[in-house]
């Protein structure tokens, strides 16, 4: 079976709404909180790509039943620390940093060995950053260069911890607030600015936590061994999801989309406010709050006049997933764009920010790189007539279809590789792209 795709003309004008794919972050985080609840768990509208489904693998691997209903999943927990694996159990994390690092903070009182591995991309990703707290909240973790595959077994006697989070990793965050539910007394996280889902699912359960924040950081402090009750979430759209339809509709002409029922949480709305700094047209229609998270329709427009901009580098967190897209956005823009504080971009399922600087200069763009800034010199004019073929890039997703709202706005003759790699996140992206009139063979 052909793994690449062609695509070599821009696409025509649209006007249309579309939902997106579930949110990501939201399905794999409430899968495991529902793993630990006491009670039957019902989620709706999950997410349904590969990382979810590792994560539903995984809870079953653990002892945690569930079942697919016709619109939502059933997950029966038992409480905290109610994992019931065999001795040396494996746990496969496929591609999703999220889980794999995740799983990790609720076995560290699972007193049975369990061993973490992951796929080619994962295993090159570095653990420490997670292994670190967890060590000092008792757990036993080996593991050879800080990567996969991680030994973890867990112990009786875990202690509460007072951590400083200073990357502003949610991952590594959201691992200190798992690993306290299963602590005595009251973890302390001081934590550098990040996607806060797990802070709001915790208030939404009823789980002891309280959060002050400050201009960078944010005191949180979780009361451990407190059982929480099973619950019902409806998972709302990805806003990383749609990022990619904002991008292509500012960059496309004569065009509008409205995006229905998207996670707006302030925490990840990075790309908004860049965008609309450039000029982009984004408004936020029939704005509400569901169970701590806020969600909105997103109306974009095309935008004929964009413009460059220096970044301010405390909207990197809430922008991460996006920044990419921001690049491809200033190389259309009128003038020089500026991004800085980029090395985490580094981390991510590939060298993300490498390889989006490649086919920038594969473009034809000039961009200049100082560690781990960057300049990108626009051209509002560009209009591409060359060949590109995008591969080696560590099938990441993100990369994927970065290079396809490339080739649908920018025009060229484009061979992109590994479409499957968009299943561990967004199995609709290219269906959508078809139903909004994009050639892609």
């Amino acid at each position: 079976m052909r793994r690449h795709i062609y695509i070599n003309k821009k696409i025509s004008p649209y006007k249309r709404t579309i939902q997106v794919s579930s949110d990501k972050s939201l399905s794999i985080r409430t899968v495991l909180l529902a793993s630990q609840a006491v009670g039957v768990s019902k989620i709706s509208n999950l997410l349904e790509s590969e990382d979810v489904l590792n994560t539903l693998k995984t809870i079953k691997k653990l002892g945690i039943n569930y079942k697919k209903k016709k619109n939502y999943y059933e997950i029966y927990g038992f409480g905290l620390n109610s994992f019931n694996p065999r001795n040396n159990t494996v746990i496969d994390a496929g591609n999703s940093g999220t889980l794999g690092r995740l799983i990790l903070s609720l076995l560290i009182k699972t007193e049975k060995k369990i061993k973490l591995i992951g796929d080619k991309s994962l295993s090159k990703r570095d653990f420490s950053r997670v292994i670190k707290p967890l060590r000092l909240f008792g757990a036993k973790i080996k593991s050879k260069n800080n990567v996969l595959p991680v030994k973890i077994h867990g112990t009786e006697f875990i202690r509460p911890i007072n951590y400083l989070e200073n990357i502003g990793s949610a991952q590594i965050k959201t691992a200190c607030c798992f690993g306290a539910l299963n602590s005595p007394g009251t973890t302390f996280i001081r934590a550098k600015k990040s996607r806060n889902h797990t802070e709001l699912l915790f208030k939404y359960l009823k789980i002891p936590i309280k959060v002050k924040s400050n201009k960078e950081f944010d005191l949180i402090e979780i009361k451990g061994l407190q059982q929480y009750n099973s619950f019902n979430y409806r998972i709302p759209g990805d806003i990383s999801s749609s990022a990619f339809f904002i991008v292509l509709t500012l960059l496309s002409k004569n065009s509008s989309i409205t995006i229905q029922n998207v996670n707006i949480n302030e925490t990840r709305t990075g790309l908004i406010k860049i965008l609309k700094k450039m000029n982009g047209k984004i408004t936020f229609k029939n704005k509400r709050f569901y169970k701590g998270e806020r969600t909105a329709d997103i109306f974009v427009k095309s935008s004929k006049i964009l413009t460059a901009i220096n970044c301010p580098s405390n909207l990197n967190s809430s922008a991460i997933d996006e920044l990419i897209l921001c690049f491809l956005v200033a190389a259309k823009a009128k003038g020089i764009s500026t991004f800085k504080d980029l090395g985490e971009l580094n981390k991510k399922e590939s060298p993300r920010l490498n390889i989006s600087i490649k086919i920038l200069r594969m473009m034809g763009i000039k961009v200049l790189r100082k560690n781990n800034n960057i300049k990108i010199y626009g051209k509002p004019k560009l209009d591409l007539k060359g060949n590109y073929h995008i591969k080696n890039f560590s099938k990441d997703h993100r990369i994927f279809m970065f290079s396809c709202i490339a080739a649908l706005t920018l025009n060229g003759r484009w061979i992109i590789e590994d479409k499957d790699s968009v299943n561990t996140s967004f199995p609709k992206f290219i269906g959508i792209l078809k139903i909004l009139g994009a050639k892609i063979n």
